[in-house]
């Protein structure tokens, strides 16, 4: 299995921005066959190292990671991402 963990650190990090920001990446689950699990934490200790939300997502196998990246439901998140996201983080290991 493969997991895809992103931090997000937004550009408005208001509770209001960040929930629609959360609520945007949540409503992937369903909705891409590949993406076998969704996980969306909105940052509770709001430190200077803190980012805003955290994405947890797994796949079977690196060409479903790949197909996700280029799956049209993740393509539209990306475009708010771009659009809200100051800067982001990523790791993806084998789990």
């Amino acid at each position: 299995m493969i997991t895809h963990i992103v931090f997000f650190k937004l550009k408005d990090n208001s509770p209001e921005k960040v929930e629609v920001t959360a609520q945007v990446l949540r409503d992937m689950e369903g909705k891409i066959e590949q993406l076998k699990y969704i996980e969306v934490g909105v940052d509770i200790v709001h430190s200077a190292r803190s980012y805003d939300i955290a994405l947890i997502t797994k796949f079977d196998s690196m060409a479903d990671l790949d197909a996700y990246q280029v799956h049209p439901v993740h393509q539209k998140v990306i475009e708010h991402m771009n659009e809200v996201r100051e800067s982001s983080v990523a790791v993806d290991f084998e789990s």
